[in-house]
């Protein structure tokens, strides 16, 4: 009895030391474990006088419930230790300012090409999307450049098979849109386009067009300029300075560059033109009733000339100092 009484009262002292989980896990199994000191003192009962035994087993459970019930409370209270600790160790300093969340926006390349649809909403256009995966068909042949044509090597594509590729225009969607419709019609597509441009301050790879036409009896050249002058100037300013340049394009003729003032010179923002009777033709519109107006272009430079940014690179770094500003 004498021997129960000290193993009780060393292991009560033991679990009240622990300092941590681990120590007070270690004090377990010593006394408590199937191997413990406890569990030896039961194996012994046997060989006791029969007179002593059962003293000796009520007096070995008695110390068994009360080191578990001893061993439960230093658990709790370490516990509760531990979570003071890590309490005091997140706790908040409601006194400091608190911090705004840093709020999203969009794009400035977004934000351009969705103002761009908006001018030519209020003048009456219609958006469409259409695929950027595109065939060949429509990219090129639909707008009067077949296989053999040179005006494909200006157009250094990204092929994705024999017949599909990157579309490199969204004058594209115009073919798509044509045949599915009957004039009048005015129409506009945004999206990104994709060329295999070597990298400067004004070419990327990929890069965002805004793309339009208006088929109708009596459309002119005339027509043409008003329209792109008042997108111009809705969107740079009643002092805009726009330029028309004679150019060429295979699906366009007449076809003239646009440019706008920029800095000490002028910065192309497009191609334009009267749509070629064949690109007519072969959208089942008929050339002799019926002329149509076309353009591209005006996207991602259109940010250039706005708001004086020198170079295309710069919106695809997402360098927050930059477009945080817009």
């Amino acid at each position: 009895m004498e021997t129960i009484a000290a193993l009780r009262a060393r292991a009560e002292r033991e679990i009240a030391a622990a300092s941590d989980p681990e120590a007070l896990e270690a004090v377990r199994r010593t006394y408590l474990g199937r191997r413990g000191q406890l569990a030896d003192c039961f194996r012994r009962l046997p060989a006791l006088p029969e007179a002593e035994r059962r003293a000796a087993g009520e007096a070995l459970n008695a110390a068994r419930a009360a080191l578990e019930a001893v061993l439960a409370a230093r658990a709790a209270a370490l516990g509760r230790e531990a979570l003071a600790r890590r309490l005091e160790a997140e706790r908040l300093d409601v006194t400091l300012p608190g911090r705004r969340p840093r709020l999203g926006r969009p794009h400035i390349l977004r934000a351009a090409l969705e103002e761009a649809r908006d001018i030519f909403v209020r003048m009456g256009f219609d958006v469409v999307e259409g695929p950027e995966v595109e065939s060949e068909a429509f990219n090129f042949e639909r707008l009067n450049i077949p296989a053999d044509h040179p005006a494909r090597d200006e157009q250094d594509s990204f092929y994705l098979t024999d017949r599909l590729l990157l579309r490199t225009q969204c004058t594209a969607v115009d073919a798509r849109v044509m045949p599915q419709r009957r004039p009048p019609m005015r129409i506009v597509t945004l999206g990104r386009c994709y060329r295999r441009d070597p990298v400067d301050a004004t070419h990327m790879p990929v890069f965002h067009q805004i793309d339009g036409f208006m088929v109708d009896e009596g459309v002119t050249f005339a027509d043409l300029k008003g329209v792109l002058v008042a997108f111009c100037r809705e969107l740079f300013g009643p002092q805009a300075r726009v330029r028309f340049q004679p150019s060429y394009f295979p699906f366009t003729e007449p076809s003239a560059e646009v440019a706008v003032a920029y800095g000490d010179g002028w910065l192309e923002l497009g191609g334009c033109g009267m749509f070629h009777p064949r690109v007519l033709e072969m959208a089942g519109i008929d050339p002799e009733r019926y002329t149509a107006l076309a353009f591209g272009g005006f996207a991602d430079r259109t940010v250039l000339v706005r708001f004086g940014i020198p170079d295309l690179r710069l919106f695809w770094e997402n360098d927050l100092r930059l477009l945080g500003q817009f």
